[in-house]
């Protein structure tokens, strides 16, 4: 399909500030539509929601779109769509909300690759109330993380696995299907953290199995905030502290306080943007999406290869993102230097790639990294070959600059 690339980065204000950004696992830039929408909903007026008034009417519609714009990227129920502050925010939530119905000897299952985000707040949850804690671990050479790993700490006490469908700080994408099927197989519910993986590839949250599938719309060019998609009759079940006077209607029930509807006018902004990017005009949104995320998907990949390339000629570098299904995110360490340097020697010349663990820290410390961790560089849609050339001659000149410092 045909990328543009021009006519992507011409709506991205930012991008006119000259930097190169490798920091989209972080958080991308943000499309001017998605600006506009934003300023849209807090330009009209806007109230608590209801069908009488214009700002209740507004409020109502922005939820509403929101909702099925949400459906519409991760192949879920508007119904089952859940909004709140972060990920994190919900992933706590929903870990206090589910760790009630667990009992004394009951297990959940974490794994090493994750944020940690998707990993205290299991933990913290199954210490109150008892249970047992059991990690899945990677393999640090390949960063693979595979079903069997998971089956392996598998047992008839098990109430919940959290994984990660792509690794924030190595990209590894794990089987999340296969990973779904031997969890259900154990009579266990899949708690996905889909952060890093929504902003680089389709989503679809039942072919994947996930039972809960958490993102945030600003990794993928969004606003700040976060998104967790279930089935309908799952959350049902589910009983969250809540204010009395609140709704406990789904998804509602799970919705503390006020929802943040500018922001939200904002994703549905930045859900519409992303379908734009289809070559085709025609079809449904989520066909576009589909179709937008194949042209994302190419386009990363090529520039991936040539990083790759780029960095393999660079003797003091070594890379850690080396699973066979990853995203377009590498994460460097550089022999006999330290990365947050290079950092900072990158950033005077206006190239972003951040150095450190990433809340990644079982994983930082699994690969040897200890809390340090590394540099990162994650490609974006919106990345440009220009961008690649310029991190790898910054790189090239650090290194050379170091290696003449000693000499």
């Amino acid at each position: 399909m045909t990328y543009d690339l021009a006519a992507l980065r011409a709506r991205i204000p930012a991008l006119a500030a000259g930097t190169a950004h490798f920091d989209g696992p972080g958080g991308t830039q943000t499309p001017l539509p998605v600006i506009e929408a934003i300023t849209a909903a807090l330009s009209r007026p806007l109230s608590i929601r209801g069908d009488g008034l214009p700002g209740e009417r507004n409020a109502e519609t922005v939820v509403v779109e929101t909702r099925r714009a949400m459906a519409d990227l991760l192949g879920a129920d508007p119904a089952g769509v859940v909004f709140g502050r972060s990920a994190t925010q919900l992933t706590y939530d929903f870990s206090r909300t589910l760790a009630a119905t667990w009992s004394p000897g009951d297990e959940v299952v974490v794994t090493r690759l994750d944020h940690d985000a998707n990993i205290r707040p299991w933990v913290q949850a199954a210490e109150r109330t008892g249970c047992t804690v059991r990690r899945a671990d990677f393999d640090p050479a390949t960063g693979e993380l595979t079903a069997d790993d998971i089956r392996d700490r598998l047992t008839g006490r098990t109430r919940l696995v959290a994984v990660t469908a792509a690794s924030n700080l190595i990209g590894t994408m794990p089987p999340i299907a296969e990973i779904a099927r031997v969890t259900h197989e154990a009579g266990a519910l899949l708690y996905v953290d889909g952060v890093h993986y929504a902003a680089h590839a389709p989503v679809d949250v039942e072919a994947l199995g996930a039972d809960f599938f958490v993102c945030s719309p600003y990794k993928f060019l969004g606003p700040h905030h976060g998104v967790l998609a279930a089935r309908p009759e799952l959350l049902e079940t589910l009983r969250p502290d809540k204010l009395l006077p609140s709704t406990d209607a789904v998804p509602e029930r799970f919705e503390l306080g006020t929802l943040p509807y500018e922001f939200l006018a904002g994703t549905r902004a930045a859900v519409d943007f992303l379908a734009g990017l289809a070559a085709e005009p025609g079809g449904s949104r989520r066909e576009r999406l589909a179709a937008a995320f194949e042209g994302i998907e190419e386009h990363e990949g090529v520039l991936r290869d040539r990083l790759e390339k780029g960095l393999a000629d660079l003797e003091q570098v070594t890379v850690h993102s080396r699973a066979a299904r990853r995203t377009p995110t590498l994460l460097l360490t550089l022999d006999g230097h330290r990365t947050e340097d290079a950092y900072r020697f990158l950033a005077e010349r206006g190239v972003h790639a951040p150095s450190g663990s990433f809340y990644a820290l079982e994983a930082s410390r699994r690969l040897g990294l200890g809390d340090t961790g590394g540099l990162r560089i994650g490609l974006a849609p919106y990345t440009s070959a220009e961008d690649v050339d310029r991190l790898l001659s910054g790189l090239s000149a650090f290194l050379g600059r170091r290696a003449d410092a000693r000499g």
